[in-house]
């Protein structure tokens, strides 16, 4: 244990904090460029068996009406953040009636699941501001940052040493980041990661021609197809009623971009 804690502290004396597009401190082990080769291998381990069994872009429909609110995001996102011109953007559609989850890596490597779509039945200005937030968990390196929380616990430090004793130093990388990514889609993201994904989605859908009004429409939905859920202080995500009435009230700042009458563009996914 005592090993453990050296390796934390001494990875934290190496540069292990950063900031975020907000401002806030962030614990960063590894770098956002390591999070995208990671994110990179662990979205095509996790699409390629459900791809086999046809559960991806199955519904021609549905995948181009994601893909192209996607795609609109995507374009404002690039606008914003230029270094993300050169990241591989992907969205796929999940068939999971169960599911209602949606998620972005590092890289911009994005999936959205059909229970969301069937049991929220969200409007496209909805869609769009669980696009826009989850895009936005992205570009504030969020994946990262769930992957160093991942990296820092003793099962992870254990496993990258494993991997690094087994692989050499460049196997390892590859293999640890991926492992980190695949669990940090699993991970929940801390409230003021979730608060400022919220805020960030709503500037990012607002500029995409979406109305930002629709975000706290679309988490009554959430909150009627997910059920109660547990008290805000027993979670790591705002509650749902809170989150409504912050999202509500910073809405109207971003009216003025979305009454905006300038061509909203659509990004072209390269596959």
């Amino acid at each position: 244990m005592k090993i453990l804690v050296k390796l934390l502290l001494l990875a934290l004396m190496l540069g292990g904090c950063a900031t975020s597009p907000t401002g806030r401190s962030q614990l960063m082990l590894i770098s956002p460029e390591q999070a995208i080769v990671g994110s990179r291998q662990a979205y095509d381990q996790t699409l390629l068996p459900l791809a086999r069994e046809g559960k991806v872009d199955s519904n021609p429909v549905v995948s181009e009406r994601v893909k192209t609110i996607t795609g609109r995001i995507i374009y404002q996102a690039i606008e914003l953040y230029p270094h993300t011109r050169n990241w591989d953007w992907s969205i796929k559609v999940i068939d999971d009636p169960e599911m209602i989850n949606a998620w972005c890596m590092a890289g911009g490597k994005m999936a959205i699941y059909t229970g969301l779509l069937n049991k929220v039945d969200p409007t496209d200005d909805e869609l769009a501001q669980v696009l826009a937030h989850e895009i936005s968990h992205a570009l504030a390196n969020h994946t990262a940052e769930r992957m160093s929380v991942a990296m820092a616990s003793q099962l992870g430090v254990m496993g990258i040493g494993i991997a690094t004793r087994n692989s050499g130093y460049g196997g390892a990388a590859l293999t640890g980041s991926a492992l980190a990514a695949a669990l940090a889609i699993q991970l929940p993201n801390s409230r003021a990661s979730e608060e400022e994904a919220d805020i960030m989605g709503l500037e990012l859908a607002a500029r995409a021609g979406y109305d930002p009004r629709a975000a706290a429409a679309l988490w009554q939905k959430m909150e009627k197809a997910g059920g109660s859920g547990p008290a805000e202080f027993l979670s790591t995500h705002p509650a749902p009623g809170n989150r409504q009435r912050t999202l509500k009230n910073a809405a109207p700042e971003f009216m003025v971009l979305y009454l905006d009458p300038k061509p909203r563009p659509v990004y072209q996914f390269r596959t």
